[in-house]
């Protein structure tokens, strides 16, 4: 890093322009034998004061200014350099980085991390334009129009307003309790200091100002972070400072008057630490911070580490099993804990697991309830980009909270039609923690919890087959045919095996089902015997007690579910790109794979339900996502989902037009669920038999139609509150509706 700092002081003026360069070119030897006693003299150099350096110092060396900032205090250890390394400097030395903006220095620091560090860390750097969604909402909004308002004023106190509005920008403290390379810390900085360019220019039309250090309030010791990698921790610092400097650059141009901050007289404060394992206020006390911001870092809970999966547990406090929080929940309730002794607020990255599904009445209760904070914008999910080479792909949610007694009387809502495109606003009165207007409910703060049972009285739904086999009993075609040569008598046991992709994309998969079979005839089937005899060991072998004693009884499934009669199937996960989960009925002697969920005796009404625009919009806003794939579950999207209450006739329709659905699929008998529900390529037919069947369900819950998908889940939610709280009295006054897009 004091490399690159240098390379960026010698084409921006903190040096003079082109001295480091010449020192590497015309003071050290082509073969570098030299070049690392050169750059520690150089570093000693700019780490001390004029007046202080030696009398007989080198002249080259006595030009460099001296810089302070504790960047080069510590003596550190020079590799010792050959000729491919300085010609690799010099080249960095030719290449102009006046341009270069630090905030690029995230992306190269990722690039270079290996995918397994990344998700390991979870990692993922951010582009300029997704930091600003989160700082514009968070502050930079409510700055830039309270002084367009000032500038607007022609009395008296015009002046002494704007001068405090310049006081009030040297005086906020913006916290990133995980910083990485500071792209958040940076991006902030250089908002302020162009606001505070626009409040100088006001002020110099009132009177002739020349700039001078005074007249500059904000400054790099503002920013406060906590970074768990040194080296980022490092480039944070750097970046900072050289943003710094691009930024005195720019008041020069504008003022006239050279302006620089050479010696460092000021730092940030980036603080090498773990943050979940330290206490924020003896960083940064919390009635001192103005804004918590950041992109904290992601893990499912199945790929947290140890460690990382017993700090949620302490931080989120859940009891029993500890929850399957996500490991960014834990950055959501420190920072939340933090807010009981300030009136800041906080904007934060996450991903999108926590406002869908299980997650969501695991967090938002401690947000909620614990921690006393109201959300005040959201960003709904959209996808995340990375400068960086490899970029990660995520799917993220970006959320601004704030104390209660706090909350601004209007919430921001930044909507995605396409998730790699461009938002559309709208304003509520409050928002749900599903991002969406919660003005219809009673209780705003309402989840959808896991229920074991259906709430609407509806069939049962259950998970298909789950053999817990190491794949002994399942084949493919050739696979099948190969084992059959061998074992001929094996196959009336042989069942198609159908899970999501089977019955989505299509395919061939067979299953070895057992569980009924006479030992007698088990025993006169050596190959048998040897599937048998290797699924008993996998299971024995297993670090789970369960599933070690299923290995006593080896020709069971773990979850058996072979049907003997047609069924319907939903499958667990289904791409974004289709309007509709592809859902329908399967018969005998298929067996259902445990990546299908089963309803057993259900009719064209309930197809009809299921496959309906209304509980897709339940299944894309309540339910859990997997990437951006939806991700279908029993106890969330299918037991709590709040059934209508049709009468006869109206059930007569629906099946009517459920059945309509199915004659239009069967008019393409060679294409797959997937070509028929591609959203390119649906076949016209199928597209009106459910729009027609949408309409129809769409007036089983009201008259009025449905403007989109959060329109009707915001009716289903306050049906959901009416299902699970009957009690809540009618009469309780609805916050009143500030506006919906």
């Amino acid at each position: 890093m004091r490399l690159v700092f240098c390379l960026f002081a010698d084409d921006t003026g903190i040096f003079e322009r082109g001295s480091f360069t010449a020192i590497v070119r015309e003071r050290t030897r082509e073969d570098g034998s030299d070049l690392g006693p050169w750059l520690a003299r150089l570093f000693d150099v700019l780490d001390t004061p004029e007046p202080e350096r030696e009398r007989n110092l080198d002249g080259d060396l006595k030009a460099f200014p001296y810089v302070n900032g504790d960047l080069f205090k510590e003596r550190l250890r020079i590799p010792s350099f050959n000729t491919a390394m300085r010609g690799l400097l010099l080249d960095a030395c030719d290449f102009d980085w006046g341009p270069v903006s630090p905030a690029i220095f995230g992306s190269l620091f990722q690039s270079v991390m290996e995918k397994k560090e990344r998700r390991a860390q979870g990692a993922h750097y951010t582009t300029e334009k997704n930091i600003l969604k989160v700082i514009q909402p968070l502050f930079l909004d409510d700055l830039r129009a309270e002084l367009e308002q000032l500038a607007q004023r022609r009395d008296t106190g015009r002046r002494k307003t704007i001068e405090a509005f310049h006081e009030k920008l040297g005086s906020l403290q913006i916290f990133d309790p995980a910083c990485g390379c500071g792209n958040f810390l940076v991006i902030a900085y250089r908002e302020l200091r162009l606001l505070e360019i626009e409040v100088l220019k006001l002020l110099r039309r009132d009177e002739q100002y020349k700039i001078a250090a005074v007249f500059s309030r904000v400054d790099v010791d503002q920013f406060y972070g906590i970074e768990l990698g040194e080296f980022p921790a490092r480039i944070a610092e750097v970046a900072l400072w050289m943003m710094d400097h691009i930024m005195n650059n720019m008041l020069t141009v504008e003022f006239g008057d050279p302006y620089l901050r050479i010696p460092l007289k000021k730092s940030p404060h980036i603080h090498h630490a773990d943050a979940l394992e330290m206490d924020w206020g003896s960083f940064l006390p919390a009635a001192q911070c103005s804004y918590v911001l950041g992109n904290p870092p992601f893990g499912g809970a199945k790929y947290q580490s140890e460690k990382q999966r017993e700090q949620v547990r302490r931080v989120a406090r859940l009891g029993g099993s500890g929850g399957t929080l996500d490991y960014v929940t834990a950055w959501y309730i420190m920072a939340g804990e933090y807010l009981a002794n300030s009136r800041a607020r906080i904007g934060f990255v996450g991903t999108n697991s926590i406002t869908q599904g299980e997650q969501v009445a695991q967090l938002w209760p401690v947000l909620f309830g614990r921690c006393g904070l109201e959300i005040s914008f959201a960003h709904r999910t959209f996808a995340w980009g990375s400068d960086a080479r490899g970029k990660a792909h995520v799917h993220v949610v970006i959320i601004g909270l704030c104390r209660r007694d706090d909350e601004p009387s209007t919430k921001r809502l930044f909507t995605y039609d396409d998730i790699r495109g461009d938002p559309t606003e709208s304003r509520h009165a409050s928002l749900t923690p599903y991002l969406f207007d919660g003005s219809g409910v009673a209780d705003r703060h309402l989840v959808v919890d896991e229920t074991s049972q259906p709430l609407s009285g509806q069939p049962k739904l259950i998970i298909g087959s789950k053999p817990i086999d190491n794949g002994n009993y399942i084949f493919d075609a050739k696979q099948r045919a190969e084992f059959l040569e061998k074992e001929p008598k094996a196959e009336k046991y042989m069942h198609p095996f159908v899970g999501s992709e089977e019955f989505i994309n299509g395919g061939e998969r067979w299953i070895l089902y057992l569980g009924e079979a006479p030992p007698g005839e088990l025993r006169a089937m050596p190959e048998v015997l040897k599937r048998i005899a290797a699924v008993k060991e996998f299971r024995k072998e297993s670090k789970s007690a369960g599933t070690q004693a299923l290995g006593d009884i080896p020709t069971s499934f773990h979850v058996t579910v072979v049907p003997d009669r047609p069924f319907l199937v939903i499958p667990k996960v289904s791409s974004e790109r289709r309007d509709y989960v592809p859902i329908g009925w399967l018969e005998p002697p298929t067996v259902p794979s445990d990546l299908v969920f089963v309803l057993n005796d259900a009719g064209l009404f309930h197809f009809g339900i299921l496959t309906s625009r209304m509980h897709m919009a339940w299944l894309r806003y309540i339910g859990g996502r997997l990437k951006s794939d939806y991700r279908y579950s029993i106890g969330i999207v299918y037991n709590a989902f709040p059934w209508p209450e049709p009468d006869e006739q109206q059930q007569s329709r629906i099946r009517e037009k459920a059945q309509q659905v199915l004659e239009a699929r069967a008019k393409f008998p060679s294409s797959s669920m997937a070509d028929l529900y591609d959203g390119d390529v649906m076949p016209a037919e199928l597209f009106r038999a459910h729009r027609d069947l949408d309409a129809a369900v769409d007036k089983l819950y009201r008259s009025e139609p449905f403007p989109g998908d959060r329109q009707r889940v915001e009716h289903l939610f306050t049906r959901y509150e009416k299902l699970v709280a009957p009690l809540i009295p009618v009469e309780k006054k609805m916050r009143r509706r500030v506006g919906k897009a």
